[in-house]
Formats: C-alpha cells, structure tokens, sequence
C-alpha cells in the first residue's frame, strides 16, 4: 500500500492543479498594478515607489514558493513511487547476510590464493584457472547477496528522499513562515540563562535531588547539568531543547528524566549510561529513531516515546528491558513491532496506536503479565491478529479498533480476564456484529464457543491420525493427554457459559 507521505505534515496537500495559498498581499494585484488618482502606469511619488518595491519583494516571494512546492511535489512522488518501505527487521536481516556472505567469500579467495600448484601444471595455466575460480565465486557471492542489496539499496533510496522531503517541506514552511510575518514561537526571554544559572549554583551547594525547568523555553542545556551527581529527578518538558548534552550521562542516580514537549531530534547514545533510571518521557519532540544504547537502561519501568516520528524501534530492545512495566510508542510512523519486545515479562502497558503496524510478532503471547494493550487507528495496514495473542491470559482491556481485522483468532476465546474491549470500525465477520453489538460478554461466550469446537476438531483429528498409524504409540498418547486436557477444559467453559448463559444442549452434548 503506497504510503502517505503528508502524515504528521503542516504543509498542503499537493495536486497537479493544485494553488499555492494567497500571500497576505494579495489583496493587491502586484503583478499589474491598478491606477491612483486617475493615473495609470508606475508612480511617480514615493508611495508609487513603496509600492514598486513591495510588488517586487512578493514577487520574489511566489516564486520561492513556486520552487520550494514543486521540489515538495517532486519528493512525494519519488517516495509514492519506490512503494513499501522495508521495516527495520528486514534490513537489518539483509545487511547481516550480506556481512555474512562478504566473509565467506573472502575466506574462498583466501583458500584460492594459497592453494598449492600442483607440479603437472604450468604456472601460467594455473594462475588462468585460479583467476576463473575466483571470477566463480564473487559471480556467485554477488548472485547470492542480490535479493538483500535490494532491500538495502530500497531503505536508502527511502532515507534520502525522505530526507530530501523533510527539508523541502521545512523549507516551504520556513517560506509560509516569513510571508505571513510570524513566528513560530515566542522570544526567549533575557533572564532564562540568568534563572538556569542560579539554579545550577544553588543546585550544587546544597547537593538537591529534583530540579524543574519545564516551560521556560530553553533552548540551550549547559554541560555542567552534569555535575549535579546528585540529581534524582529532572524535569525539562515543555522547552526548546533541540539536542541533549553528553554530560547527563554523568548523573548516575538520576532516576526520572522528563524531556517530553521539546524539539530534539535524537537522543545521545550515552543515555544507556543512566543504569538507574526508571521512568523517561521523551514524548512529543520529533525523534527519527530510538538509540540503540537506550537498551542498556535496564532500570527503566515506564517508557513514552509517544507523538515522535519513530518508524521503527531498536531491534534488540527488549532482550534488556526486562524490568519495563509501561511502554508507549503510540502516535508515530512504526511499521512492526521487533519480535525482542516479547521479552519484556514485566511488561503490562503497551500502546502503540496510530502507527503503521502491520501485525503482531508471532511470540507476542509471551508477555505473560500484559494487562492493557491499545493496537487502535492502524487503520488499513492492521488486518490480522496472530493466534498466539490468546496466550495473553492476563489481559484485562484491549482496544483494536480503527483497523481493518475481519476475523478473530480462535484462541481469541482463551482471554476471560478481558473487561474493556474496543472492536469499533472494523469489517468483523467473525465474531458478527450483532453479536459485538452485545458486548464484551457477548464477545467472550462466543470465541470461547469456538475455542473448545477448535479444540475438540484437534484433538479428532489426532484421534484418526493415530487409528491410521496404530504402531505409533507416541500419538496415542498424544490423543489420550489431548482428550484430558481438552475434558478439563472444557468442563471449565462449561462451567463458565452456565454461569453467563441458559444451557446450551448442543453445545453440552459436544462437551
């Protein structure tokens, strides 16, 4: 599905018939000045002149819009045009194989090289065969790495143009911007370096273990915040902080970090120095990526990288954030999920919302103690729910609304512990939509219907597999403990249904 490339964007949409928004001038026609006074062409007095030289300067203006629309246009068709942007999964798996591949045909050259020649053959006839068995294998090395040069070469075509969008766009918005004679934000004020002074001077006196900037439209953070060792707790929200300096990494009992509402564009690879630290909020700034490093924070319990730019998340971020209880990535641009995050078995908050998604990883019913879990407003690219999201037993609200699932999964029937659920704005055939239109209680009794008819179709099958294998004694065993565990299980949702419902005596008979 070709991707929409004006998302989180302030600019307009732009069509081929498209028109650029009228300047404030324009009220003026500047390109054929209309007559004073009676009297037609230029103007000889000075308010003639003023008025030459402003039409110049909106002249000059529309152009630089013209040029800065069509270079935005020209992005955004290039980006529609190279199609699905690969995930980060995918690239990382091709840059891998091509290392791996590298290295082995360096190895192979290396084995050519110092092979022996044997004494039959001429020196010169052997160097010719040597030369072809290496021309072999780099034709093979490079045949080999093909599919995965592809997907690389996709990614970076991908990441410039990209880029190049960005820029263009903030250079059309920069152009707005100075047309209009208006200023995105506010003057800093004189005393704000007065203020953040003394706070550094009264901070290291007297050795404090929270200091609060938040909304003082900083747009600067001196390294020598560094030096309180310390701090406990820092608050920067709400500011104008472009970058965080090196120096935080110094804090080394800083346990909260609040840089939510700035303007950052990354996050310093030494924040994985903060091994202490146990809640961050670095929601809405305009993060491109997560550093690799913030893995190496394995203190963390809650994490919000909410309302950034985020397409994808760091590949091996769960296998060390084993102690995160609360994770929020929701109003981003993330295509997939890594499969590492099914190891975070402390987790019980995700939200990843307004996203790209296109699924779930497939161990996701790892996360044994997830109680809320928010998949809403993927809208087309969400069409599916992975079996295994039935192993989430202790699941309490789940809202997958917004999306494009037409079918719950049969284990689906497995999560009794749901009490808030949100299917609005699905195509659902499975459960129908009267049956949603009942409730989550409704909702339940019936995937827990078709999980035991799921069940017990298992099990039948695995009772004629071994009536036809009878020398295998493996399966019947197999059927014997299926039939146990499906009898308890059953007997369980029947005790269930029967404290819901009025008996159901077909379905009685099957249990």
């Amino acid at each position: 599905m070709p991707r929409d490339y004006h998302h989180h964007s302030n600019l307009p949409k732009i069509n081929e018939n498209s028109t650029i928004d009228e300047p404030l001038s324009s009220r003026v026609d500047i390109w054929s000045p209309k007559e004073v006074d009676g009297y037609g062409g230029p103007l000889a007095d000075e308010a003639g002149e003023a008025a030459v030289v402003a039409a110049s300067t909106s002249r000059e203006a529309s152009d630089s819009i013209r040029r800065a629309v069509a270079d935005v246009a020209q992005a955004r068709s290039v980006l529609e045009g190279l199609g699905e942007r690969p995930d980060h999964e995918a690239v990382e798996f091709a840059r891998s194989r091509i290392r791996e591949i590298d290295s082995r045909l360096s190895k192979t050259l290396e084995e050519i090289v110092l092979a022996s020649r044997p004494n039959e053959i001429d020196r010169l006839q052997w160097r010719s065969r040597q030369a072809e068995k290496e021309n072999e294998c780099r034709q093979e090395a490079d045949k080999e790495k093909l599919p995965f040069r592809a997907v690389v070469q996709l990614e970076d075509m991908h990441e410039v143009y990209t880029m190049l969008l960005r820029e263009a766009e903030e250079k059309l918005e920069n152009l707005y911007a100075t047309e209009a004679a208006s200023s995105e934000f506010l003057p800093v004020s004189d005393d704000i370096n007065e203020e953040v002074v003394n706070i550094l001077r009264e901070a290291s006196e007297r050795n404090v273990e929270q200091v609060v900037l938040s909304g003082r439209m900083l747009r600067y953070l001196p390294e020598a915040f560094g030096g309180l060792h310390s701090l406990v707790v820092l608050n920067l929200s709400s500011n104008q902080l472009e970058a965080i300096p090196d120096s935080l990494a110094r804090l080394q009992i800083l346990q909260e970090l609040y840089l939510s509402s700035n303007l950052l564009l990354s996050l310093p690879d030494s924040i994985g120095l903060l091994l202490n630290l146990k809640i961050l909020d670095v929601s809405g700034n305009k993060l491109k990526a997560l550093p690799d490093s913030i893995s190496y924070c394995r203190s963390l319990v809650a994490l919000d990288a909410s309302f950034n730019e985020l397409t994808y998340l760091p590949t091996s971020i769960g296998y060390e954030l084993v102690n995160l209880q609360k994770f929020l990535v929701h109003l981003n641009k993330i295509r997939s999920l890594p499969s590492s995050i099914c190891e975070m078995k402390s987790l019980r908050q995700l939200d990843a919302h307004f996203n790209e998604l296109h699924g779930l990883p497939l161990s996701i019913g790892r996360l044994a103690n997830l109680e809320v879990l928010n998949l809403s407003s993927n809208f087309s690219d969400l069409t599916e729910l992975p079996q295994t999201i039935g192993d989430l037993t202790n699941l309490k609200e789940l809202d997958i609304s917004n999306n494009q699932i037409h079918v719950l999964p049969e284990s689906f029937g497995r999560l009794e512990n749901v009490v808030k659920l949100n299917l609005d704005q699905n195509p659902l055939v499975i459960p129908p939509m009267e049956v949603v239109a009942q409730g989550v209680e409704a909702v339940k009794r019936y995937m827990a219907k078709r999980w035991v008819d799921h069940l017990l179709e298992e099990e039948r099958r695995s009772t004629l597999e071994a009536n036809v294998h009878p020398q295998t004694g493996l399966l019947m065993r197999n059927a014997s403990w299926l039939n146990n565990w499906v009898s308890g299980l059953a007997g369980a949702v029947a005790g269930y249904l029967a404290a819901e419902t009025s008996k159901d005596p077909m379905l009685d008979q099957q249990l």
